[in-house]
């Protein structure tokens, strides 16, 4: 990791640490809500940014692990502590077959498998009612309390997810900076010549499908114990789209790039919604302003125009 990166992410851990100490709680749950959505956002990047594959679908892996523990601990009586292992364990299982399936293509072929897989859980969330109770979703949840740490208190929440979100952008981090990561990046540049120096290309890619799988039932772990309530709707292809949003807002390919394009989402969806009443045109412009003069995204953009300017400078 370069210099500038490092400065980039100590800046934001900084800024997160001081949010809750300088805010209340409605900008406590504001930064929650940017936390989850980052992770969520950087484990599509895996795939995207890293891999290459545009997925359509990842949303499935955020639902369904927050289904599977929401409903262990209505139905099945168990505590947080063995729902959320089995949660992640099956929807890593989950992410291993959609995989498996949706890596038997590419380019177009693979993101309309995976939109195509993720509207099979959508519709089995919407119409098994005995097991999902349908549109009216999953309720009466309550957040863990580990070590006896009591989330319910907001900013107690806030805490547990700032040291998940680090935790897993870290390893996320040591992954794409790995030797596998640059094997990776290989099968993203050039496929072909890594197939003829011997690489397993489909392997290297149905490896980062499974992790970006697990990190994203780890966001949907997240998103359920800071909602306590389940919905299809988290399912759905509009969810996906947003995560994918963040990651080429913000900069596909980069690791604080998710972070950033997270940042600007929430905020325009829960903030800048409650003064502007056509939020979504608003993303639309901006989203367009990024794509044009800023194609790689906010994060690559912003440091080329700094080059720009100390260039200009000298």
């Amino acid at each position: 990791m370069t210099l500038k990166n490092s400065l980039t992410y100590f800046a934001l851990i900084l800024f997160f640490t001081l949010l809750p100490l300088v805010s209340g709680e409605y900008y406590v749950n504001l930064g929650s809500q940017i936390m989850i959505a980052a992770v969520f956002a950087a484990s599509l990047n895996l795939l995207v940014g890293y891999g290459g594959l545009t997925s359509l679908g990842h949303a499935t892996f955020l639902g369904l692990a927050a289904y599977v523990s929401a409903w262990l601990y209505l139905n099945m009586g168990m505590g947080h502590a063995y729902s959320a292992p089995v949660a992640l364990g099956l929807t890593t299982l989950v992410g291993a077959l959609f995989g498996w399936i949706s890596l038997r293509a590419s380019g177009l072929s693979f993101l309309m498998l995976t939109l195509a897989l993720s509207q099979i859980v959508w519709g089995i969330g919407y119409r098994w009612v005995s097991l999902t109770n349908g549109d009216n979703g999953l309720s009466g949840l309550t957040r863990p309390m580990p070590f006896g740490w009591d989330l319910e208190d907001s900013t107690n929440f806030y805490w547990f997810t700032l040291i998940v979100t680090i935790a897993c952008l870290y390893f996320i981090g040591k992954i794409v900076n790995s030797p596998f990561g640059a094997s990776l990046k290989g099968t993203r540049d050039q496929d072909k010549r890594m197939s003829a120096l011997g690489y397993d290309v489909w392997k290297i890619r149905w490896i980062t499908f499974v992790m970006s799988s697990f990190f994203g039932a780890i966001s949907g772990l997240l998103y359920v114990y800071f909602n306590k309530y389940i919905h299809p709707s988290v399912i759905s292809i509009t969810s996906s789209a947003e995560a994918l949003l963040c990651v080429i807002a913000g900069g596909s390919g980069t690791l604080a790039g998710p972070i950033i394009g997270s940042i600007l989402i929430v905020l325009l969806k829960n903030y800048v919604s409650g003064f502007v009443e056509r939020w979504n045109m608003l993303l639309g412009i901006i989203f367009v302003f990024i794509v044009i003069f800023m194609p790689a995204g906010l994060v690559p953009g912003i440091a080329q125009l700094k080059t720009r300017l100390m260039g200009d400078k000298k």
